[in-house]
């Protein structure tokens, strides 16, 4: 892990988790892996604890999309679709708290890394978590209880939502039946987004829409060189 070249304070307090929250296709990833990057943290998705079910299109060429998941985006209807993804999240939740909270406090179990049994401990860099998982109402009880924490929800245009996902799914290329699956897929995304807009809103937190990695980080609080020591009363615009 390189060393850090630039700090993140957030209320006085030196952030140790960064959290990106988003619907799908939003750009999480990309912004993400450059944050871990400047912070000199660890970048991790939470599409990597668990994923549900995954994308309804071929992965490489000549597969095929798994059955399961061409059941799921066929048979259930978008709001169907959004209580199974939310539900899916709601059961993830306490492993992406115990996740945070050990990254917070320096520590982390054996359970995480697999690198000395289930209680060994290690001190451990800071985190960069992405995904959709999580979800504003939870994470917003997280910042009030846990220090050293900081948050933003990316958003994209409706337009450019479908763009990516039709590109993603090459969409040109597929038959009727895998472009119904992909037109389930954009708007079962596009929902998420426009419910998670409200409950960011709703709990008074950041987001950012179609923004650069400078413009998150200003979201997320003030940037300092490690030496600088300028987290005393710096406070993230909202």
């Amino acid at each position: 892990m390189a060393l850090a070249e630039e700090v993140l304070w957030r209320g006085g307090t030196r952030v140790r988790v960064v959290l990106i929250g988003g619907t799908s296709h939003a750009g999480k990833t990309t912004v993400g892996v450059e944050i871990a990057r400047r912070l000199g943290y660890e970048y991790r998705s939470t599409d990597g604890l668990a994923r549900h079910p995954g994308r309804p299109w071929r992965t490489e060429a000549g597969g095929e999309v798994p059955a399961h998941v061409a059941e799921h985006y066929r048979t259930l209807c978008t709001e169907e679709l959004i209580t199974s993804v939310l539900d899916h999240y709601g059961r993830l939740w306490p492993r992406i708290e115990e996740l945070v909270t050990g990254r917070v406090y320096g520590l982390v179990t054996g359970r995480e890394y697999d690198d000395g049994g289930a209680d060994a401990l290690a001190v451990v860099p800071g985190l960069v978590l992405e995904g959709s998982a999580l979800w504003p109402e939870r994470v917003a009880g997280l910042l009030e209880r846990v220090p050293g924490v900081a948050a933003v929800w990316l958003t994209a245009d409706e337009g450019a939502l479908r763009e990516r996902i039709r590109a993603g799914g090459r969409y040109g290329e597929v038959a009727g039946a895998e472009r119904q699956l992909i037109d389930s897929f954009a708007e079962r995304t596009v929902r998420y987004q426009e419910l998670m807009r409200e409950a960011v809103d709703r709990r008074g937190l950041a987001w950012v829409e179609g923004a650069g990695v400078d413009e998150v980080l200003g979201r997320l609080g003030v940037l300092a060189g490690p030496e600088d020591g300028l987290g005393k009363g710096a406070e993230a615009k909202s």
